[in-house]
């Protein structure tokens, strides 16, 4: 069965072609193609994502997408037998953008629609990039610049809140770390860049929650200690910094950032009795987060998933959770539509 797979939660136009089993029978598809348009070049004069910016670059973008990754697969519309979308979390614009085609394709076509939570698609890149081994039940943890939340996985339908980031997240203190720093954008690679030039062991940065037994994140205290370790207490020291205070600056931040998620993922897995934890979102392409990560999981001796590079970032591909969906009969009515916020324990975070 042929799957066309559409994303656009944030700044990345994603399709793909993802060839999986007919329901009701269930098993781990394959990617038949997978296209990314990147935004990275529109929003880096901005430093950051502007939302209605990256809703015109989707329009512009979506039918090219689609195209080239049917093209990939060497397959037509007409071969297609079921349309994927994520419909939440996400910005507005950007989510009805990728809703709306999806919605255009799947009546067109009179093939099923089904609703993709963008975070469980992160949690599943974890089983699509390893369709040999069985990665539920286990620890999710979904660090991005949007989110970084930790969830019990009973199944890949089956997500259930652990904690999260109560201000920024951690992808999201990169960026602005890194534009404090004087660095580019996006700020994760960069900061990584720099940082291996820097002693990690120069700033005594904060790591709140660190000891607490709840399972949150916050990154704000130290996004903001290193304001005041550049320019003073009172923000007002504008001496260019030298290259190698950048250095340390970053080293000591990326350190700080690796273990509170090491930290807070040790102690999900304690606390729910598992012995698998999955990674996914755009931070879990950090070198220095992978490697602390699998020194964690031989210590305890945990199973570690986590998805390649390509499927770290925001893609279509890991949006074949989908096939689970139409084995338990999850297609989405006509009148589907986007939820920008995150559902966390009975709630909607904005």
């Amino acid at each position: 069965m042929l799957l066309l797979a559409i994303e656009t939660t944030c700044d990345e136009t994603g399709a793909a072609v993802l060839e999986g089993p007919r329901p009701p029978d269930v098993g781990v598809p394959t990617i038949r193609s997978s296209v990314v348009a990147s935004q990275i070049e529109i929003h880096q004069r901005f430093g950051g994502v502007v939302p209605e910016i990256a809703a015109r670059a989707h329009v512009r973008q979506i039918l090219p997408v689609i195209d080239e990754a049917l093209k990939q697969a060497n397959v037509t519309l007409a071969d297609i037998e079921a349309i994927a979308v994520a419909t939440r979390p996400g910005l507005v614009g950007a989510l009805i953008v990728g809703l709306t085609a999806a919605k255009a394709l799947a009546l067109a076509l009179d093939v099923p629609l089904i609703a993709i939570d963008h975070l469980e698609a992160h949690l599943y890149a974890c089983q699509l990039s390893h369709p040999d081994r069985e990665v539920y039940p286990c620890v999710g943890m979904v660090v991005s610049g949007g989110h970084t939340h930790l969830f019990e996985c009973v199944g890949p339908l089956e997500a259930i809140p652990l904690g999260g980031t109560i201000d920024d997240a951690a992808g999201e203190a990169f960026d602005k770390v890194a534009s404090l720093l004087g660095l580019g954008y996006p700020g994760g690679p960069e900061v990584e860049r720099i940082a291996k030039g820097g002693n990690p062991k120069a700033f005594a940065f904060p790591r709140a929650f660190l000891h607490d037994e709840r399972l949150d994140f916050s990154f704000s205290g130290l996004k903001t200690a290193v304001l005041y370790a550049l320019r003073g207490q009172k923000g007002l020291d504008l001496t260019p910094p030298s290259a190698q205070l950048v250095a340390d600056l970053a080293a000591s931040f990326q350190v700080a950032v690796v273990d509170i998620l090491v930290s807070k993922a040790r102690q999900a897995l304690r606390q729910k009795g598992l012995n698998r934890l999955g990674i996914g979102g755009g931070v879990a392409a950090n070198g220095a987060f992978r490697d602390r990560l699998t020194t964690m999981a031989v210590a305890d001796r945990i199973e570690l998933f986590i998805p390649p590079m390509s499927l770290c970032t925001d893609n279509a591909a890991m949006a074949g959770v989908a096939f689970a969906k139409l084995a338990a009969g999850q297609i989405a009515d006509d009148d589907v539509d986007v939820l920008a916020g995150l559902v966390r324990a009975g709630r909607r975070t904005p």
